[in-house]
């Protein structure tokens, strides 16, 4: 089983949309080289992410809608 557990973190978030968007933007700032804000069992900027999202040490802010 995957730690943490997809139905952990959707309800982190409102969407898989934003889930998915969330931790890419976390994994590229892990790359970029900001650190870590959990210590986690492993070492990739994915798996640490979403530690960090389930942990609530990462949140995100809903843009807000536009009308076309």
């Amino acid at each position: 089983m995957l730690y943490p557990s997809t139905n952990d973190l959707m309800k982190k978030v409102d969407s898989r949309y934003t889930l998915v968007v969330a931790v890419a933007k976390r994994a590229r700032q892990l790359i970029d080289g900001n650190e870590p804000k959990v210590r986690a069992a492993s070492l990739r900027p994915v798996s640490i992410a979403t530690q960090e999202i389930v942990e609530d040490m990462v949140t995100y802010e809903p843009a807000e809608d536009h009308k076309v």
